[in-house]
């Protein structure tokens, strides 16, 4: 059996390297250079950042944001500094500076994957972007691809992109016709699908479009939920009437689902990137299964910070070691089909499990007894030795 730091956690999206197939969704503590720069610091295989808009805007009123062990709910509006900000060469080298003890200003940048995501209210505010970012000479270099939001469920009054079809396509075919679009590598965040016809209708729009579609990011949040404050009466979210965004733990299984789904319908020259509810190895590890080249973390990063990626990574590797894999391609799309042997196999890997946990329960309890025991005899032959000598 491997040890853990024999477990390469090494993958590729897009034909972009990663030392690590974990690593960071645009969201929450993904807004400045020093945020990303902690994420560069950590075990996070790559660098994504907000996603961007023209220009800086502020979202939506707060409080905006709630959150759960099992569930979050956002509804920001889109936060950001602005493409500028994230495109500009001096903030990207800023959030890619390693952090050491050193007095040396020249500090060593951070060899990893920086991407940037963009989000535009309308198709000419994207084609905008992406122009900017290809006719930006000074920084294209250092960004490694751009993943376009056609997903986003919060910005209030806009429709979700990538659930309108004809929509969908007609913003991959402009995107498409961008002059040295080819410069760039390119994917698109998906939202969540339910229906089998839709899996197959966004498949088909992005297959259509695989020559500058790279990777799929799936999936954003569940849009139009709500969450309620019971003392108040109302909603816990003030904009958009209460509803927002759901993420975390709550859409796991839907975004398994998803990833599962548009592995096995799209081309195998787009790769997908596994997002929703990922808090632990094994959660990375059942996307792994699914087809997922890499995972993005949200809701866990929000509420835990960078040093969740060093957690998870670490997780990963021992759970890759005691199946007794040596690296984590080896797991990618090898979800095999219910089967009886498999499911026998299961049961009594899960029952050896549950007699280990009793047996660590049980021991320190009868350790305690014997202890205890032990004691009250002390104290009898102390309470009998006392009145010996005072007889």
């Amino acid at each position: 059996m491997p040890s853990s730091n024999d477990i390469s956690l090494k993958t590729s999206i897009a034909g972009i390297a990663l030392d690590c197939c974990v690593y960071n969704a645009s969201g929450p503590r993904t807004g400045t250079a020093a945020a990303l720069c902690k994420i560069a610091n950590s075990a996070s295989g790559g660098v994504l950042a907000k996603s961007a808009t023209c220009l800086e805007q502020r979202g939506n009123p707060l409080p905006r944001t709630w959150v759960s062990p099992e569930a979050s709910l956002n509804s920001e509006g889109l936060p950001n500094s602005g493409i500028d900000y994230y495109i500009s060469s001096e903030n990207i080298m800023n959030a890619m500076m390693m952090n050491t003890t050193s007095s040396d200003t020249k500090k060593q940048q951070i060899a990893k994957p920086y991407m940037i995501s963009i989000s535009g209210k309308t198709l000419e505010d994207n084609v905008e972007m992406i122009k900017k970012v290809l006719n930006s000479t000074s920084s294209l270099s250092q960004i490694a691809c751009l993943e376009l939001n056609l997903a986003c469920p919060n910005v209030i009054g806009k429709p979700i992109i990538a659930y309108d079809f004809d929509q969908m396509e007609t913003v991959l075919k402009t995107v498409a016709n961008i002059p040295n679009i080819q410069k760039l590598k390119l994917g698109v965040k998906l939202p969540p699908y339910f229906d089998d016809p839709h899996f197959e209708m966004a498949a088909s729009v992005l297959n259509k479009y695989s020559n500058v579609v790279q990777y799929v990011a799936s999936i954003n949040t569940i849009g139009n939920a709500l969450v309620i404050d019971v003392e108040a009466e109302m909603p816990f979210i003030s904009s958009n009437g209460g509803f927002a965004g759901l993420s975390g733990p709550a859409v796991k299984h839907t975004a398994l689902a998803n990833v599962y789904k548009m592995r096995q319908l799209l081309n195998s020259s787009i790769d997908v990137v596994g997002v929703g509810g990922i808090e632990s190895g094994q959660d990375v590890f059942e996307f792994l299964l699914c087809g997922a080249s890499a995972v993005q973390v949200g809701t866990c990063h929000w509420r835990e910070g960078p040093k969740c990626f060093d957690r998870i990574c670490a997780e990963l590797k021992q759970l890759l070691r005691t199946k007794g894999y040596k690296s984590s391609e080896e797991v990618q799309g090898k979800l095999v089909p219910w089967n009886k042997a498999a499911a026998a196999k299961s049961r009594a890997i899960a029952k050896k499990k549950s007699i280990k946990t009793t047996k660590k329960i049980r021991q320190p309890l009868i350790d305690h007894m014997d202890m205890m025991h032990a004691l009250l005899m002390i104290v009898v032959a102390f309470l009998l030795a006392d009145k010996v000598f005072h007889q």
